[in-house]
């Protein structure tokens, strides 16, 4: 066996280790004992089927699918539990736990799931806010744009969802489902008002690239900017019920109106800076070792590794911005 083979076989065991102590922390945590965790299926498909249930109505699916499911910028929110205790906050903001607001009154499954996800959300909403509404109004940008709804791995029709499927509308689904009923059917519609915007914006920059000339219809760009203002309101809305929900006003929050410029980065109240030094560390520990190792990275990331050996701020941190 080669030097590099055992090396990846002693990442992917560290990986497989580190997700049976996060687990671990599920089954002990004071507040969640005796509650059983469930997790939707993701398959990559567009419609209201993608997820199977229990009888109770609980969606079910292996935490290893779950992982597997996951990967880029939106899986280090996974990384505020290991070996069963919250990693410390850096922040200087006020940081809440499952005794703040009104998490303690919402089913278990709610409240484990809101602060799964909520760095996982405002990390997407960082993405939208910063990068896509910049390259949506740079036609040479539209071959990124592109690749927003594309499957990568693509094999036989089984391959991973695309990047909006799986830093957005796979999370708010996730989310929905594990609110009560009301809430639920609320966050439910805002989440296909936003999928509906981005089919708009998909249709409006299909096929456009830098390196491939292409006769554009005049009204591409505003079509293009028409649904990234539509994706913004319902983002916004979603994250509005949430925080309605849980009782932590303001604690997702959502992007202002464009134009982009320094006084609708003020209004958002997040660092510009701090996103965009998260995803240079973030693709530096995911290229570490080759594509053979690409995949190891994730499970690493879930484990918390990577904050050491990589220098990726604590989610919570990120989160909790002052």
């Amino acid at each position: 066996m080669t030097f590099f083979m055992m090396k990846f076989q002693y990442i992917a065991l560290l990986a497989l280790v580190s997700t049976k102590n996060i687990a671990s922390a599920f089954q002990t945590a004071p507040s969640l004992t005796n509650t059983k965790t469930s997790f939707v299926r993701l398959n990559g498909s567009s419609d209201s089927n993608r997820f199977e249930a229990n009888k109770d109505g609980s969606p079910t699916s292996s935490r290893a699918e779950f992982f597997r499911s996951l990967t880029g910028a939106g899986a280090l929110v996974l990384a505020g539990l290991t070996n069963g205790a919250p990693l410390p906050a850096f922040a200087a903001g006020t940081v809440t736990t499952i005794t703040d607001g009104n998490l303690s009154d919402l089913p278990p499954d709610a409240a484990r799931s809101y602060l799964q996800y909520r760095a996982a959300l405002q990390i997407s909403a960082d993405f939208y806010m910063f990068e896509l509404q910049r390259k949506i109004l740079d036609i040479d940008d539209w071959g990124e744009v592109n690749q927003l709804f594309t499957q990568s791995g693509a094999r036989g029709g089984q391959g991973q969802p695309n990047r909006i499927e799986r830093d957005f509308t796979n999370p708010m689904r996730i989310l929905g489902l594990s609110m009560p009923p009301d809430e639920s059917e609320e966050m439910r519609a805002a989440q296909y008002q936003f999928e509906r915007a981005m089919g708009g914006m998909s249709k409006a920059t299909a096929g456009v690239r830098r390196d491939l000339p292409v006769e554009l219809d005049p009204n591409a760009v505003k079509k293009a900017e028409q649904g990234w203002e539509e994706g913004r309101v319902a983002l916004n809305k979603f994250f509005a019920i949430v925080n309605e929900t849980t009782g932590l006003p303001n604690e997702l929050k959502p992007i202002p109106p464009g134009p982009y410029s320094s006084e609708q980065i003020k209004a958002y109240g997040r660092s510009p800076k701090k996103y965009f030094e998260l995803m240079k560390k973030t693709k530096l520990c995911q290229n570490r070792g080759g594509p053979a190792l690409s995949q190891a990275w994730g499970g690493l990331m879930v484990s918390g590794y990577l904050q050491d050996s990589c220098g990726i701020p604590d989610m919570e941190g990120y989160f909790f911005q002052e």
